[in-house]
């Protein structure tokens, strides 16, 4: 599948060759599944604004077999099917040449290299990676270009990880039905390090996920008897006492 019939059979969705802060190559057998998370609230306003960009790149595009298929039995016997490896490599080929080229332009050379980022990383989501954290979502964030290999079925074939990707990452100790919930996980993780991602109002939640907030109203009544009050100190008007409760509410949390 080369020249022309290449650009139409390949062209992924969200595709913008304008400069962005970070990109994310997403490599699933579900595209779909992404369509309206991506579309709404930070997301969307990030895509528009051009901070980020999101490439769905759909697995059976790059298989060999005429029926599109891209799983097969595990070797040794055992339930179930596992993801090959020859749509996956070819797949995280060509998310990687769309990558370098689109950070080829010199807009985002110079971008790249005032925020000290790196190129490409590509990612596989497994049970037995890292655990995804703060750390982790803020080390990733210094790559221009995130892959991120979607698994279905039972697995994906072990040469992908041996041999294609770069880490394998979890995101807890449990078992999904595939990598595309992980995916969004991550972006969304990753995203709010990169400036300009979250809004003014938004970015309180940076701040405000560390201890209690309250909105109105200052005193709420379930049922006869019952008054859910606001703490007095945020109606007190002090700000410094208000910063130092919140700073104990926050050191307790974490205790």
């Amino acid at each position: 599948m080369t020249g022309d019939k290449e650009i139409i059979i390949f062209f992924p969705r969200y595709l913008s060759h304008v400069p962005c802060r970070m990109q994310f190559h997403i490599i699933t057998i579900f595209p779909e599944i992404f369509d309206s998370y991506l579309n709404e609230s930070l997301f969307k306003r990030a895509q528009k604004e051009k901070i980020i960009s999101v490439k769905t790149h759909d697995l059976r595009d790059f298989t060999d077999d005429r029926h599109r298929k891209v799983d097969d039995r595990p070797f040794g016997g055992g339930p179930g099917m596992v993801l090959q490896i020859q749509p996956i490599y070819k797949a995280v080929e060509f998310a990687k040449r769309h990558a370098t080229r689109d950070m080829g332009s010199t807009v985002t050379k110079a971008m790249a290299d005032k925020q000290g980022k790196k190129k490409v990383r590509t990612i596989l989501f497994s049970t037995r990676g890292k655990k995804l954290d703060a750390r982790v979502a803020q080390r990733l964030a210094k790559y221009n270009s995130l892959i991120l290999i979607c698994g279905r079925y039972e697995g994906v074939d072990e040469r992908v990880a041996d041999h294609v990707v770069d880490e394998e990452i979890s995101i807890g100790d449990y078992v999904l039905s595939g990598g595309e919930l992980p995916a969004l996980v991550v972006m969304e993780a990753v995203s709010r390090f990169i400036p300009g991602f979250l809004g003014k109002e938004e970015s309180l939640e940076e701040v405000n996920g560390s201890f209690p907030t309250y909105s109105r109203p200052e005193i709420f009544s379930p049922k006869k008897g019952k008054k859910w009050k606001v703490p007095p100190i945020l109606l007190s008007g002090d700000h410094k006492k208000i910063e130092e409760w919140r700073r104990m509410k926050g050191e307790r949390s974490e205790a």
